[in-house]
């Protein structure tokens, strides 16, 4: 059904600030503009999650420092790899925050915006003359999202803190890895990854509640706090059982069979068969049904008692078997299972292909580029990657500046020559 005077039901329905293209399909994050500062993951990743579903994201980089991510990871043809997807669906544009000029029309593209996305240090933003409470008093309806490694508060707000330190300071590093070796991290970048997640959530919940008020607010994600949050029952183990978690490779504290296992052809697999009927499945696929029987393995808590043991029993039968085989049968048998996979694994796996879980999108200088779909998946309204990050720092400037502040040829190039953008 065709809906008469689209951007009247928008600005009625207090979703945003920018208007819809009448030809163009809705998403649901249409009509909502976004600001994202800041560099390199947290930040920027909670961007590309809002522009995945629609939101038009400006991404704003000073005109003579760009995003690091831009050349981060492998490169090809002298393009960074990592960058065209943390910035797809965006927007790029320069702008000098730290010159009176360039707060003057930051705060401009303020009047015409919905969220502010920054990842500073506590304070940048205020010593720019950009706090929260200035920006909001010229959009009350402005949410800003700001997400640093200690949060806006506290006697550590003012440390310099990147991932790194917050999956450390977080508990999550003090449980990576064997118990004989160093703390390890996570193969990817955990810390800024859950920050980015917990900032999305943040940021969508002040959306809706935007709906009823008919105000912003300000949403402080920190990184550490992002780690914890996801530490399970660490804290109560402690101060109430005595027990700190440590490092356990492979296994989960108390919950088994729950392990890798070598095949015939030395492929490693996971099987997780920890509750009981799961577990004897498991036994019953082995050709053991005996096992389940067993009072060393009957119960939840007897088997986590004899977790080496178990353990050594399942990779003496797996080492008898072709990983092919085994997954077939241990999927027959309702037994979660699956083989460790590598990038080359992902792209070659039908059930990824399937989902779209690995989209191809045009890129001006590589060709047709991969990357990973979007997540997660909505039946009626899905998101939709529309194309790469700009490969140009200040590829919008003009539709950008010339849209939304109806700034000509003449007040650009003024702003060129003075280092504004």
């Amino acid at each position: 059904m065709k809906i008469e005077n689209e951007e009247a039901v928008y600005e009625n329905a207090n979703l945003g600030t920018a208007t819809l293209d009448e030809k163009q399909e809705r998403t649901p994050l249409e009509g909502i503009r976004v600001l994202e500062l800041g560099t390199l993951l947290a930040g920027p990743f909670t961007g590309r999650m809002l522009g995945d579903f629609g939101a038009e994201i400006i991404k704003i980089e000073a005109p003579d420092k760009a995003d690091p991510m831009r050349q981060w990871g492998q490169q090809k043809d002298g393009e960074g790899l990592w960058w065209p997807i943390q910035s797809r669906n965006k927007k790029s544009v320069t702008l000098n925050l730290r010159t009176e000029e360039g707060q003057e029309i930051f705060k401009e593209l303020v009047k015409e915006a919905d969220i502010i996305i920054e990842n500073f240090r506590p304070g940048t933003m205020e010593k720019w003359n950009l706090s929260y409470e200035t920006l909001s008093e010229i959009n009350p309806k402005i949410i800003m999202t700001r997400t640093s490694g200690y949060g806006q508060t506290g006697p550590y707000r003012k440390r310099a803190g990147f991932g790194s330190v917050g999956e450390a300071m977080g508990g999550i590093r003090h449980v990576t890895g064997f118990p004989d070796r160093a703390p390890s991290r996570i193969g990817v970048s955990i810390g800024d990854t859950l920050a980015a997640l917990f900032a999305t959530i943040g940021t969508l919940t002040a959306l809706n509640e935007r709906h009823f008020s008919g105000k912003g607010q300000m949403v402080d994600t920190a990184i550490y706090e992002s780690v914890f949050s996801v530490m399970e029952s660490t804290v109560p183990d402690y101060l109430l059982a005595g027990y700190v978690r440590e490092r356990m490779g492979n296994i989960l504290p108390g919950v088994a069979p729950s392990n890798i296992y070598l095949t015939k052809e030395g492929t490693y697999i996971v099987i997780g068969a920890n509750a009981d009927g799961v577990f004897k499945r498991l036994c019953e696929a082995m050709g053991r049904p005996e096992l389940f029987e067993d009072p060393r393995y009957r119960t939840h808590h007897a088997r986590s008692e004899h977790m080496t043991e178990l353990d050594q029993l399942i990779e003496d039968w797996t080492k008898t078997q072709d990983t092919a085989e085994v997954l077939e049968l241990l999927s027959e048998k309702g037994v979660p299972s699956g083989r460790i996979y590598s990038a080359k694994d992902i792209v070659e796996d039908p059930h990824y292909a399937a989902r779209d879980m690995i989209i191809k999108t045009e890129h001006p200088v590589l060709g047709e580029f991969p990357m990973p779909g979007v997540v997660p998946k909505l039946s009626r309204t899905p998101g939709k990657v529309q194309h790469v990050g700009a490969e140009t720092i200040g590829k919008d400037n003009a539709a950008v500046y010339g849209k939304l502040l109806n700034f000509d040829e003449d007040k650009l190039k003024e702003l060129r020559d003075n280092q504004i953008i």
